[in-house]
């Protein structure tokens, strides 16, 4: 962790560079959803900025993500990236995380008509493009995460619904060679997603990598439990751009995320563990029988 000493000469620096403006600084250290550390740099009590400390090449692919969506208006903006990349700064996103977010088709819209529909293709030319985000073959990642899930599960659920699940990541990683890839957030849960009177207006924290759409779109419907439905998700659906795949594999991409999404909260969400089975049931029965 950062000394205070440390993180108050970086302020001093950024404030003599003329890259912020406080007057009375005051920083509070946020909890981070990485390896790194954030804070946050208010002005008379209100939040203005963003201080983030990480890894050199976890902030390089941060900063390269919020340049490349520099005109995404639900991104915080990038003010500065230290040359060393030792930390980033931007701006800060008013709002709450997680609560008060209104209904679950309201917030999809919003994210796959300002966020989603405007993901870029994998491109080696660009600059983002030779970072070689690092990701495993999308078959290798949905197995690790079903596999951890299976751990954290144990009887919970039965032994052949992890077989069924199993057999759905088998068949998505056919068609992976064939796919286009985006430069994508990589972390789009409502813990990332900020909400004004029950409006959508920011998404924060990203953790880019080079995947597909429907990874963080998936990830996003089932990243809270409620209106965990086919209606919801077939609307939402609807509105993608860049995501031409058929019904039957769209489903099986939910029931697979949402296989990993239990196994997440039995170790660190157990208070939304309950609605999640509920959940579980309802596309157990759609998909299963």
């Amino acid at each position: 962790m950062a000394s205070k000493l440390k993180v108050e000469k970086i302020i001093k620096n950024i404030q003599d560079k003329g890259i912020i403006n406080l007057n009375e600084q005051d920083i509070n250290m946020m909890k981070g959803t990485t390896d790194g550390i954030v804070y946050t740099l208010s002005e008379n009590g209100t939040p203005k900025y963003v201080l983030k400390l990480d890894h050199p090449q976890q902030i390089d692919f941060v900063e390269q993500f919020l340049k490349a969506y520099q005109n995404v208006s639900l991104l915080p903006k990038l003010l500065y990236t230290d040359p060393e990349k030792e930390f980033i700064v931007y701006s800060f996103i008013t709002g709450t995380t997680h609560f008060n977010r209104g209904s679950k088709i309201n917030w999809m819209t919003t994210l796959v008509k300002e966020l989603f529909n405007h993901y870029k293709k994998y491109d080696q030319t660009t600059a983002w493009g030779r970072l070689g985000i690092p990701r495993q073959s999308w078959y290798e990642f949905n197995t690790i995460s079903v596999e951890s899930a299976y751990i954290n599960i144990g009887d919970l659920l039965p032994i052949e619904d992890y077989y069924k699940v199993k057999s759905f990541v088998e068949r998505i990683g056919k068609y992976e060679k064939q796919e286009e890839k985006y430069l994508i957030h990589g972390d789009t849960g409502v813990h990332n997603f900020v909400f004004s009177k029950l409006v959508l207006t920011g998404i924060i924290d990203p953790s880019p990598i080079i995947g597909p759409v429907i990874y963080d779109f998936t990830y996003a419907f089932c990243s809270s439990p409620d209106d965990l439905d086919l209606d919801t998700l077939l609307e939402s659906f609807s509105l993608l751009s860049n995501v031409p795949i058929e019904k039957s594999r769209l489903l099986e991409e939910v029931v697979v995320q949402l296989y990993t999404r239990i196994g997440i909260c039995v170790k660190v969400h157990p208070h939304d563990l309950g609605a999640y089975l509920k959940a579980w049931e309802y596309w157990t029965q759609l998909m299963f029988s």
